[in-house]
């Protein structure tokens, strides 16, 4: 078996594994939490998910036969590459970390849902998105072990569209907990811990 198969493997178990968890922490909460407050931020999502499908075609394309994709792939060292598999690997247990400590507060949009509940336990205790922060890290873990730069292109308008986005989530809030959140974000980093 060469390292490319290798790849491929880790690549195809890692997507599934961390697709799973997300897939069905979302569903729970689509189908046991309250409703949004409200619609604002849907047309963002939406935009957003119909451009990481572009990326997704590529990943996709890449497992199933990696010819075609040469053009995007980059001669990455091994060693390179092996680190990608590990952060993508260090992701799993982390986003399943995430997704158990927000229970049903699960969100598609910025919009809070009825009966949210303020989480500050688990990676919230330190970061109050960490669900962007480990994304940003499975991305580019992928972008390492299978050695495809639309994958890196691809995240930069998600960077973009998540610093877009924290403000408005923070605001909305703020506008639900109150003080207790304006108290937590003084204690917590916005996408790393704070270090003082």
């Amino acid at each position: 078996m060469n390292h490319e198969t290798i790849f491929r493997l880790i690549t195809i178990l890692v997507v599934s594994i961390i697709f799973t968890i997300s897939v069905s922490f979302r569903r729970r909460a689509e189908k046991q939490a309250g409703q949004l407050r409200s619609k604002e931020g849907q047309g963002a999502v939406r935009l957003v998910r119909l451009y990481v499908l572009l990326v997704w075609v590529v990943i996709l394309a890449y497992l199933i036969n990696p010819t075609w994709v040469q053009w995007a792939q980059m001669p990455l060292p091994i060693w390179v590459r092996s680190l990608g598999a590990g952060l993508v690997g260090l992701a799993i247990p982390l986003v399943y970390w995430v997704f158990v400590s927000l229970g049903l507060n699960i969100s598609p949009t910025q919009s809070t849902r009825l009966g949210a509940t303020l989480v500050t336990h688990g990676p919230y205790r330190w970061v109050r998105h960490p669900l962007y922060s480990v994304g940003c890290m499975a991305y580019l873990g992928l972008t390492l072990l299978t050695a495809l730069w639309p994958i890196l292109v691809g995240l930069i308008p998600a960077l973009v569209f998540i610093i877009w986005r924290t403000p408005k989530e923070e605001a909305r809030l703020i506008e639900t907990f109150g003080e207790a959140y304006r108290t937590y974000m003084v204690r917590t980093g916005r996408y790393v811990p704070r270090l003082w």
